[in-house]
């Protein structure tokens, strides 16, 4: 499993990163519309769908939503002139930001307080929409910034949030194969840890220091970097415990098979969907 994963990483990273650097703005809003759309079709298991039919329309819904963001909040008009954040997109933010700090709450809550959204596909489908296209957003938002000056400025910001996904991602595997003893949230995850979570935040402060020294940053630059790091590697958690909530009551073990080791698309980006559109908010609100 571990040699899968591995593999597929090793194809998949240098493409998407070879997207990121190489599409125009437009060319990878479309790009990143097809994932998210494949994200969606995975998604129609977590609702119960068990046609191909009905998973086709709530991924055309997804492109619906999509599109009409795309229509009202154009890539290249994010930004004002002035460095300001169109205000539409800056509400779309903090509204992703309210509901990963519900997903939370559900999180906590799981499975006493699950009846509410379990007995509704509407509901469950809701939460997809409210989690994919807040993600497809949030990476047009960074990867748009300050394009006029710097093609590319906005790449470097996303490749920076990979990298505390990735550390924490890496350094919660290893960590919790080593020393993982007690279990972080077991009616919800099994798997995960207290220390591979502890792992995973501490990776991403590395990472976030070696930046530091490598770019020559202030020390108040690295503080705010080591803060960031601590912030997305605990939301990238949340993304992927509550992907695991909804499979887990819906009965499904992966989203996919598309990715081998990894499962679906949806397993794979479950911690950007959550870790995109709070970076996106962090550096909005915090600059860098």
């Amino acid at each position: 499993m571990l040699k899968q994963r591995i593999v597929t990483a090793l194809i998949i990273a240098p493409l998407a990163i070879a997207a990121i650097f190489f599409l125009s703005l437009q060319n990878f809003a479309a790009a990143l519309m097809v994932v998210m759309a494949i994200g969606a079709w995975e998604w129609g298991p977590l609702m119960g769908f068990d046609s191909n039919r009905r998973r086709a329309a709530f991924a055309f819904a997804l492109m619906v939503v999509i599109s009409t963001l795309w229509l009202f909040l154009p890539p290249d008009q994010l930004w004002t002139l002035t460095g300001q954040l169109n205000p539409i997109a800056m509400y779309v933010l903090y509204a992703s930001a309210a509901w990963w700090s519900l997903c939370l709450i559900m999180i906590f809550g799981y499975p006493k307080y699950s009846a509410f959204w379990t007995s509704h596909r509407s509901i469950r489908g809701l939460f997809g929409i409210i989690t994919l296209a807040p993600t497809w957003l949030a990476f047009l938002i960074l990867r748009s910034n300050e394009y006029m000056l710097s093609e590319f400025h906005g790449t470097y910001l996303i490749l920076f949030l990979f990298a505390f996904v990735w550390s924490a991602d890496i350094g919660a595997y290893f960590a919790g194969k080593r020393f993982g003893k007690h279990k972080l949230m077991p009616k919800v995850s099994p798997g995960k840890t207290i220390e591979g979570f502890v792992g995973g935040v501490i990776a991403a402060a590395i990472v976030a220091i070696i930046a530091g020294v490598i770019y020559n940053w202030s020390s108040e630059q690295i503080t705010l970097a080591i803060g960031l790091g601590l912030v997305i590697s605990t939301v990238s958690v949340v993304g992927d415990l509550t992907e695991s909530m909804l499979k887990r009551q819906a009965g499904v073990k992966d989203s996919g098979s598309i990715l081998p080791g990894h499962g679906g698309i949806l397993d794979r980006i479950d911690s950007l969907t959550a870790t995109a559109p709070i970076f996106a908010l962090f550096f909005v609100l915090f600059g860098w």
